[in-house]
C-alpha cells in the first residue's frame, strides 16, 4: 500500500486527490489549514484521511512526511523548500507544480544521495507546456532538424460564453497570485536580439495573437524566457519567447493598476469607515474623491473615458462602498485581490478555459522549413472541476503515481523535460481528454 501526503486543499486540489484515491493500493492524506476543505476533497472514501495542518507546525509536518511515501506540495511556493528538506531527511519523494527556485535546485545532490526524486513544474504552465514542447523538439532533432524559433503562450480565462465582465477575467485560482505575477520583469530573445522588460513596464509589452477556435487574444511576456534555451537544448536559437494570454484590454488596464501602485506590498493600516473612493484617492495622493476618475486618469496618462478607467470603476474603486479590510495591517495588493475575488468569481454552471499554444519554426535537412503548432484548449466542467484545476493537478497526480509505481526511477531535482517522464504523463492525460493538437506546414 502506497501512502501519499497532499499538502493543501485549495482550488486546484480536487482532481489530484480524486485521481489518487482511484488508484489501487493507494492511501491519501490531505492536510490543510482549513480541515473542512480537506474533508470535502476526501468525502467518504475509505482510503482517504483529512487532517488540520498549519504552515508553522513543522514538527507535525515532519511526522506526516515520515509516515508517507511521497508528499505533493500544493502550498504557496515559498514553503516548498521546507517540505523538500524534510522529504530528503526522511528519504521520501516529493512533487510540486511550481517553478524550481534557486533553493529547490540546491537540493539536487542531497536528493540524489537520499535516493529520492523531487519532481517540480509538473502542472500546466509550468508542466504541460514543458512536456508538449519537448516532445516536438525531440522529434525535430530525431529527424536531423533544428528549432530556430519557439514561441509559447498560456492563459487561464473564462470560456467565451462566460466572458461577461469588463475585465475579461474570472478567478479559478488565487487572485493574489495573479496580481503578483504582474510584477515580474521579463526577458526574451527576438530575431537574435535580447529584449529585457522591467517589471513596471511588463504590461506595456504586449501583442495580439490569433488562436484558432477562440479569436484574438492578448499576449505579454512571462518571466525569463532565456532560461529555457539551455533547459530545452536550443542553443543558438534566434527567437525564444514565453507569454501569458488574456482577453484584449487586460494589459492596458493592468498597466494602469501598476502605475497607480495598487500592487504595492508595503504593510499599512486603513482606518475604519474608509471607502473605496477614499482608498483610491489616498493611493494617488488626492485630497478628496471629487472628480476621482479624472484625477486617476491624469495620474496614469489616460483619457478619463478610457476603457481601463471603466474597468476600475466597474470594480468599484471609485465608489462610496466601505473597504472590506479595515483596522488591521494589510497591503494595497491584498485589498485589490480581495475586491477582485469578490467581484470576479465564476458563477454556478460557468466554465473556465485553458489555452496553451506553441509555435515552432524548424529547419530540416534539404533546406526544408517547418512551421509547427501545438494547441491545447481545455474547458472546465460546469458545476464540476475547472480547467485550471484539471490541467494543474492531474499532471502532478500522474507524476506521483509513476514515481510510486516505479515507472520513473530518477533521483534528484527534476522537471518533466525527458521522454521517460513526459511521454507516459502526456499519454495518460490524453486518455483523460487533455490533449495537444499538433499541425505542421512545410515551407
Amino acid at each position: 500500500m502506497k501512502k501519499v501526503l497532499v499538502l493543501g486543499a485549495g482550488l486546484v486540489a480536487r482532481p489530484l486527490v480524486r485521481y489518487l484515491l482511484d488508484q489501487p493500493d493507494f492511501k491519501v492524506t490531505v492536510a490543510s489549514r482549513t480541515v473542512s476543505k480537506a474533508e470535502a476533497l476526501i468525502g467518504a472514501h475509505p482510503d482517504g484521511t483529512a487532517l488540520p495542518l498549519l504552515a508553522d507546525e513543522t514538527e507535525k509536518l515532519e511526522g506526516l512526511i515520515g509516515e508517507h511515501d511521497l508528499a505533493i506540495s500544493l502550498l504557496p511556493a515559498p514553503l516548498h523548500p521546507v517540505v523538500a528538506e524534510l522529504c530528503i531527511r526522511h528519504k521520501r519523494h516529493m512533487v510540486t507544480t511550481s517553478y524550481v527556485s534557486p533553493r529547490m535546485k540546491s537540493f539536487d545532490q542531497a536528493a540524489r544521495d537520499a535516493g529520492v526524486m523531487l519532481l517540480n513544474e509538473i502542472g500546466v504552465d509550468p508542466g504541460i507546456d514543458h512536456m508538449s514542447a519537448m516532445r516536438i523538439i525531440h522529434d525535430v532533432e530525431r529527424r536531423g532538424g533544428k528549432v530556430v524559433s519557439f514561441k509559447s503562450y498560456c492563459g487561464g480565462l473564462p470560456a467565451p460564453e462566460a466572458n461577461d465582465n469588463p475585465w475579461g477575467y474570472k478567478f479559478s485560482w488565487s487572485p493574489r497570485a495573479v496580481c503578483t505575477a504582474g510584477k515580474n520583469s521579463a526577458r526574451f530573445r527576438e530575431g537574435g536580439k535580447l529584449v529585457e522588460i522591467p517589471g513596471p513596464e511588463l504590461f506595456a509589452c504586449n501583442h495580439p495573437l490569433e488562436v484558432e477556435g477562440i479569436g484574438t487574444l492578448e499576449a505579454y511576456p512571462n518571466r525569463d524566457s532565456l532560461g529555457y534555451i539551455d533547459l530545452y537544448g536550443l542553443d543558438g536559437i534566434d527567437t525564444m519567447f514565453r507569454g501569458t494570454l488574456r482577453y484584449p484590454g487586460w494589459c492596458r488596464c493592468l498597466k494602469a493598476v501598476v502605475d497607480l501602485g495598487l500592487l504595492d506590498e508595503t504593510p499599512v493600516t486603513y482606518p475604519a469607515g474608509m471607502t473605496w473612493g477614499q482608498w483610491m484617492a489616498r493611493m494617488i495622493g488626492a485630497d478628496s474623491t471629487a472628480n476621482l476618475r479624472k484625477a486617476v486618469a491624469e495620474r496614469v496618462g489616460l483619457d478619463a473615458e478610457d476603457d481601463a478607467l471603466g474597468r476600475l470603476e466597474w470594480l468599484g474603486l471609485f465608489s462610496d462602498e466601505p473597504l472590506p479590510i479595515v483596522e488591521k495591517e494589510t497591503t494595497a495588493l491584498d485589498v485589490l485581490a480581495a475586491r477582485m475575488a469578490e467581484k470576479m468569481p465564476y458563477r454556478p454552471g460557468e466554465r473556465d478555459m485553458i489555452v496553451l499554444l506553441h509555435r515552432f519554426v524548424a529547419e530540416l535537412p534539404g533546406a526544408k522549413k517547418e512551421h509547427i503548432s501545438s494547441t491545447l484548449i481545455e474547458y472546465g466542467q460546469p458545476d464540476g472541476d475547472s480547467a485550471m484545476a484539471r490541467t494543474v493537478s492531474l499532471p502532478a497526480a500522474v507524476g506521483a503515481k509513476l514515481i510510486l509505481t516505479g515507472a520513473i526511477r530518477d533521483t534528484g531535482v527534476h522537471i518533466p523535460v525527458r521522454p521517460e517522464i513526459y511521454n507516459p504523463v502526456l499519454d495518460e492525460l490524453e486518455s483523460m481528454g487533455i490533449r495537444c493538437v499538433e499541425k505542421t506546414e512545410t515551407a
